[in-house]
């Protein structure tokens, strides 16, 4: 990898489990370093030891695969006795250790298709005036084979700042958004700024399975119900009625104010998921998966199909109008004789 960009890689974590093992081994054949911050902010307290700690063995995880994975010395483990006071000072804490030319922030359910990692080295080997790039989400739920989408995700909340250019005097500012400035204290998101529609273009993605297993739900629900800035206190009741239960099919996303539906995903992951979720599908696994037939239901449904598509029309209803006009155009322009296509045109 010594033709690509030196990349250190950034993680917070909190129970990461079972995700761990798999998103570092995705990691390494394209880091410089990988520092992991693990550790709890107050607002994670209901679901943290004592003093500060993941209650999954992530720890564990972490130190397991620096003893026995870690050939090239690339993992950096920084942890404390005690709880971080938010976020923000996790990320900061890779931050500050970072000596690559790039930092690239990864969630431990986050994860690229190597080949996307692989065009992004290219991208900023070839234009290294590039300050960020941004990524658009698929966000999978319940199995690899579901995904939900959503007013929230379409409306902006699916890009995702991640990757940022890192150097002598250049600071991580807050976590929510990820923000870097350079030694000139310029956000580098307001300078070459590669856009997550840019990326898409070329079909690269970012693959988050946050809402794949039972455990994260529960997880995720205790955390987000408690802290302030997320203003979620009913996300208990929507996990209860729209992710165990599918009461509320047209509510799948867990930003419950926002209508989101599920779809059948049929395209690639990258293969650390792969390996993963057969592993989790081992009957031996200690993680509990979430079943699916009533999945498979709903997504046979012709009624819950065009439900879903009303539903998700109504988020731009001026855009799905002009796109159904350009369909209906195109396909009576197929049934029509010449001449009369011609006056179509002119429509």
């Amino acid at each position: 990898m010594s033709r690509f960009p030196r990349i250190s890689f950034g993680m917070i974590v909190l129970n990461g489990e079972p995700f761990t093992r798999y998103t570092l081994r995705a990691l390494y054949p394209y880091a410089h370093e990988i520092i992991v911050v693990e550790g709890a902010a107050p607002g994670a307290a209901n679901i943290a030891s004592a003093d500060g700690h993941s209650l999954d063995g992530t720890l564990d995880s972490l130190r397991a695969f620096k003893a026995d994975e870690d050939p090239q010395d690339k993992l950096i483990i920084v942890t404390r006795d005690g709880f971080w006071s938010e976020k923000d000072e996790m990320s900061q804490a890779y931050a500050q250790r970072a000596s690559g030319d790039y930092l690239w922030q990864v969630d431990v359910d986050e994860f690229y298709l190597p080949r996307d990692i692989e065009a992004v080295c290219k991208l900023l080997s070839e234009q290294p005036s590039i300050t960020a790039l941004s990524f658009e989400s698929l966000f999978f739920w319940a199995a690899p084979e579901y995904r939900v989408d959503s007013w929230y995700l379409r409306r902006g909340e699916a890009e995702f700042h991640r990757l940022f250019k890192w150097g002598e005097g250049y600071r991580y500012v807050t976590h929510r958004p990820p923000t870097v400035v350079d030694a000139q204290g310029r956000d580098l998101r307001q300078q070459h700024w590669v856009r997550a529609n840019d990326l898409l273009a070329r079909g690269i993605h970012l693959y988050h399975y946050s809402l794949l297993l039972p455990k994260q739900v529960r997880e995720k629900c205790e955390y987000y119900s408690r802290a302030e800035w997320a203003k979620r206190q009913h996300i208990k009741a929507w996990a209860d009625e729209a992710y165990f239960a599918l009461g509320r099919p047209y509510h799948a996303h867990n930003v419950y104010e926002y209508p989101g539906c599920l779809y059948r995903y049929r395209g690639a992951h990258p293969p650390q998921v792969i390996l993963m979720w057969r592993d989790l599908n081992d009957p031996q696994s200690a993680y509990e998966l979430r079943p699916s037939d009533d999945i498979e239901a709903l997504l046979g449904s012709r009624r819950y199909r065009i439900g879903r598509r009303l539903v998700m029309a109504a988020n731009r209803p001026a855009l799905w109008l002009r796109q159904t006009r350009i369909r209906f155009k195109r396909a009576l322009a197929r049934l029509l004789p010449r001449a009369l296509k011609t006056a179509l045109k002119r429509l």
